[in-house]
């Protein structure tokens, strides 16, 4: 049996475990958005940065990739996952049906945000989100490489994300 996950943010460019198969892939009544504070990854606790997370939104749709892990790796794929998705536990892991490009189901691990961690901070303005993402940097780079190859691969698979446009176009023209 196929192990698949849904990834939207930064599986999506850097899913860091071999995958076998890659297929667009939606995501029914969540959204991304820039989501929870990063104090980890992005940020620091002084300075959190923001990463993307999948907020519950009744008829909400996302648009990401479905991956598939290696046979037989299946194991080492959840261990590595949950070991860099559940560091501050603000991601809730879920088993979630999501459809295949080609109309197929399956259900993949995803993670979504927990609403009521310390970390979320959903409906923030996209400028201040721009302001946050522009300046923050944590132990695996600054924010806006974050939202730089997010955006730029989202684009590259034909996934159309006007929000993260105008977070990656904003966040140029302040960090100028």
């Amino acid at each position: 049996m196929t192990m698949w996950v849904f990834g939207y943010g930064s599986l999506v460019w850097n899913p860091g475990f071999d995958v076998a198969q890659k297929a667009i892939a939606t995501l029914p009544d969540y959204a991304r958005s820039f989501c929870m504070r990063s104090i980890h990854h992005r940020g620091t606790e002084t300075v959190p940065g923001l990463v993307l997370a999948l907020d519950q939104s009744q008829g909400a749709q996302c648009h990401g990739v479905a991956l598939a892990a290696a046979p037989g790796q299946e194991r080492e794929t959840l261990e590595y996952l949950r070991a860099r998705e559940l560091i501050s536990s603000a991601y809730l892991e879920r088993m979630l049906q999501i459809r295949l490009e080609d109309g197929q189901t399956v259900e993949a691990v995803t993670y979504v945000i927990d609403p009521h961690h310390v970390q979320y901070c959903g409906a923030l303005p996209l400028e201040e989100q721009a302001r946050i993402i522009a300046r923050a940097v944590g132990d695996r780079g600054p924010n806006t490489e974050y939202l730089y190859n997010t955006a730029a691969h989202l684009t590259e698979l034909g996934i159309a994300d006007t929000d993260l446009e105008w977070l990656a176009d904003r966040v140029r023209s302040l960090c100028a």
